[in-house]
């Protein structure tokens, strides 16, 4: 991976400079026929994402599901979790599998989306983040080779802003990709991130799934009034370890790339890490000693 440029893969779907507005009929055209492939009866690989207000995101990241390369049969379903712009509009135009979840957070979304899967496999995406096409493939892989293994995760790295440069966030990830090896050990259920997880559905379905105390807003800034500490990536990692194993998977094949708004949210990306520090720094001794 570059430190400096974006994967030449993430090019086709950045529509620089277009939101929903002003994508063309033939933009639409051809994301609905790419996603045609997507719409198994039969899927072995379910792959949902909750939305919410993405109507200007969530066709990037479509469009990067849409370019994936597996033999398997796949369903791509978008949980709307009670947008209020036009991103029903947007599914509907482009023929994406969807369901609405009229509950608001994202713990509600992803339970609806638990419920309606139809794959052996479930693999969790977030709707602005892009995905390399080697992605799904080699998420389940592990699943499928190890049937001790219950639940995989894989690395993600920030889109830099139009005209920046990717290196202080290359730094930033450098950090909190030795941190995830520090709480492996102890505290993995922290790097249970929803944005590039997955897991044995049946197996999911035995436990409580998503369900949390506390439902969180969409970016869930790190310092906010709204900041929950309690999220449904990490009850879902904590259920799944009482039924099988969990699994870092490497590589840039399953490498994510998500949008840079949550480090935005919390003050920029100094500010995301001075919060981010102070916080590890206090739980240093839970995630080495548990």
């Amino acid at each position: 991976m570059s430190i400096f440029n974006l994967p030449a893969w993430i090019r086709p779907h950045l529509y620089t400079g277009k939101n929903y507005d002003s994508l063309t009929e033939a933009d639409i055209a051809d994301l609905r026929e790419r996603l045609k492939r997507f719409q198994a009866d039969a899927p072995e690989i379910s792959v949902m994402i909750p939305a919410w207000n993405e109507q200007n995101n969530i066709f990037r990241t479509l469009s990067s599901l849409a370019a994936n390369t597996t033999a398997r049969a796949v369903e791509i379903v978008v949980i709307n979790n009670n947008s209020t712009d036009r991103t029903q509009e947007l599914l509907d135009r482009i023929g994406v599998r969807n369901v609405l979840q009229p509950e608001q957070g994202t713990p509600h979304a992803r339970q609806l989306g638990l419920q309606v899967a139809g794959g052996k496999f479930h693999l969790c995406a977030d709707s602005d983040t892009f995905y390399p096409p080697t992605w799904m493939e080699y998420m389940v892989r592990p699943m499928e080779r190890n049937s001790e293994i219950v639940g995989v995760y894989g690395r993600y790295s920030f889109m830099p802003g139009l005209g920046q440069s990717r290196l202080p966030y290359y730094l930033y990830e450098k950090v909190a990709g030795l941190l995830i090896r520090v709480r492996k050990r102890n505290r993995e259920h922290i790097n249970f991130l929803g944005l590039n997880m997955g897991f044995v559905t049946e197996v999911a379905r035995r436990t409580t799934g998503f369900q949390v105390s506390q439902v969180r807003k969409f970016d869930n800034a790190l310092g906010s009034d709204y900041f929950v500490d309690e999220a449904e990536d990490g009850k879902m990692a904590v259920n799944l370890k009482t039924q099988g194993r969990l699994q870092l998977v490497t590589g840039d094949k399953t490498r994510a790339f998500t949008s840079s708004r949550r480090l935005i949210a919390e003050g920029g990306i100094v500010q995301s890490f001075k919060n981010r520090l102070k916080l590890h720094l206090s739980r240093v001794s839970e995630y080495v000693k548990g």
